[in-house]
């Protein structure tokens, strides 16, 4: 069954996936992901939000937990087998960082769990392929050095992302993406593609036919003398004394039959079928005739050329079409840094087969997942926002025509009462994210918990951008938590509202005091200062915030509004 996971990948990774169940994964880990969740909760809510505000998923800052982490790194790389070498220069880099107060480092400790656990899900022919942008690529593909082995990286694949970019300030334009390849072992699934001929280099080329079709004229040796068979002397031509040996090309295997089993064997064969041309002047050697083949394999910079379309062989597409970079292309979706299908389709096809695992573990808004949906391929799904789980739900139903509960299931959404309090006790954090994003409400990090607030709700006004703030409760309930929230309140000042999400029923008390917190006065309505909601009022969507803003959400199966007239 395909999977669809909501919650954190390292969580994921550790109790839901076993050793070697994977054969893919394709990662586009954020980097400045306050901005992108930003971008994307105004996408999909329609609400507005502070170009300022912090989200959640913005990991990208040193605490107690990531220093903890960081202290066991060491155990976790030789765990995996990294070598003590590695491990040695891991300390002396993180120290660095530490030194200079690099956000990197905050970002390098959460990724190096991640990429261990990758390794371990994988099978010996399986292979990772991670998105990133110049910023941080060459610190992760030293991670991935230590991790997956140097002898295992592959290629450092360039993309086009977009067309031109104007941030030109002391720099060229930045307009390319960079994704590391890396395999599990030597013996990977690999089996690329091809791109169409350019046709100009045909025609300059290719300046022959016959009727197999055009072809070129290329050596029939290679360079290097050999002792054996394939450097004596055959009709006449003998390659040991131009330094060189036969070589019959991996494009002729196609004419040799099975009884072709030395190398005088192949060429007597070629020589009948007129495959090899002599040469009409002393001093040449024997030629092969080279056909025009399917196309160019895959090369390691994947970038789409506008304005090329005719260029090509026997195709009207422009250069690397397959892969171009979203404009206003009907796959859009609204989300920030979603690549396009094609791009994954490129990935998929060449290191995976039909019927493998393709598992990503920032799935976004699942790109990953409906190419691998398209191409035939199981697939596993995971992201730690509820919008995005939502996001990729509602386009396989729409457009891929899937069912949930039979074609995949989603995994780690609350739709009840006791499974809100499972995560609750699982993930105290992850459940305040969860009914945070249910309301609406914009999650706040970690850090900010602290303070009383767990999410904010914002509303336009006349006067500008107010907010609620939302504070959210899963253990034992009692007045004085309507109080806090109160003194909240009052202490931030920008405020106008305060709702209290709770997983237990208030007591009469709480509403009391919740009551006694007063009215905001909006233009001539009036709204609670102090809301309280629990759980069970969410699942059933029978009561909803009062603010002065009637905004729509997709944060569920269909249009559900979150903050409407009252």
């Amino acid at each position: 069954m395909n999977q669809l996971y909501y919650g954190d990948n390292l969580d994921i990774m550790t109790n839901k996936l076993g050793p070697q169940s994977v054969d893919l994964v394709y990662l586009d880990p954020p980097f400045n992901s306050n901005r992108n969740y930003n971008l994307m909760y105004r996408n999909m809510t329609g609400q507005p939000v502070p170009e300022q505000a912090d989200a959640f998923c913005d990991t990208w800052t040193m605490d107690e937990e990531k220093e903890l982490i960081a202290r066991r790194m060491p155990v976790l790389l030789r765990k995996i087998g990294v070598e003590d070498e590695y491990i040695a220069f891991w300390k002396l880099w993180m120290d660095s960082l530490r030194k200079v107060n690099s956000p990197l480092m905050a970002y390098l400790i959460y990724m190096v769990p991640r990429l261990c656990h990758m390794k371990l899900i994988l099978k010996p022919t399986g292979s990772i392929y991670l998105h990133c942008d110049p910023t941080a690529s060459h610190y992760i593909k030293i991670m991935m050095d230590g991790i997956f082995g140097y002898k295992n990286f592959r290629s450092e694949i360039v993309w086009r992302r977009t067309n031109s970019h104007n941030k030109l300030n002391k720099q060229y334009g930045p307009i390319h993406d960079i994704i590391l390849f890396y395999s599990c072992s030597n013996h990977l699934t690999f089996h690329p593609g091809t791109t169409p001929y350019n046709k100009a280099y045909i025609e300059s080329r290719f300046k022959y036919s016959d009727e197999r079709g055009r072809y070129q004229l290329n050596y029939l040796t290679g360079p290097g003398e050999r002792k054996g068979e394939s450097g004596k002397e055959w009709r006449g031509f003998n390659p040991t004394s131009r330094g060189r040996h036969w070589a019959v090309p991996k494009s002729l295997k196609g004419f040799l039959s099975e009884d072709c089993k030395t190398t005088f064997d192949c060429l007597e064969s070629l020589y009948r079928q007129e495959l090899i041309v002599f040469p009409k002047k002393d001093g040449g050697q024997p030629m092969y005739k080279q056909y025009v083949g399917r196309g160019v394999p895959y090369q390691d910079i994947w970038a789409y050329r506008p304005n090329t379309k005719g260029t090509l062989i026997s195709d009207d597409i422009c250069i690397d079409e397959d892969v171009k970079y979203l404009e206003n292309e009907d796959e859009r979706l609204g989300y920030p840094t979603q690549k396009p299908i094609g791009l994954l389709k490129r990935i998929v096809e060449s290191s995976s087969n039909p019927g493998d695992v393709i598992f990503d573990p920032f799935c976004g808004c699942g790109t990953a997942v409906y190419a691998a949906e398209a191409l035939g391929r199981k697939w596993i799904g995971c992201d730690i926002a509820i919008l995005a789980i939502r996001l990729v739900r509602d386009t396989l139903r729409e457009n891929y025509a899937l069912a949930e509960g039979r074609d995949f299931i989603v995994d780690g959404i609350p739709n009840s009462v006791e499974s809100a309090l499972e995560l609750a006790n699982h993930d105290r954090f992850q459940f305040q994210h969860w009914i945070v994003e249910s309301v609406g409400g914009f999650p706040m990090q970690k850090k900010t918990a602290d303070k009383g607030i767990d999410g904010r709700l914002y509303f336009e006004t006349k006067d500008g951008l107010m907010e609620m703030v939302l504070f959210v409760k899963s253990g034992h309930l009692k007045p004085s938590d309507i109080r806090d929230l109160r003194g909240v309140l009052e202490r931030e000042g920008t405020a106008e509202m305060a709702g209290f999400l709770c997983l237990k029923p208030p007591t009469k008390a709480m509403r009391h005091e919740a009551a006694s917190a007063g009215l905001y006065d909006y233009m001539g309505n009036s709204y609670p200062r102090i809301q309280i909601l629990t759980v069970y009022e969410i699942l059933e969507e029978r009561k909803l915030f009062h603010t002065p803003t009637a905004v729509r959400s997709r944060v569920d199966s269909g249009q559900m509004a979150i903050g409407m007239n009252w």
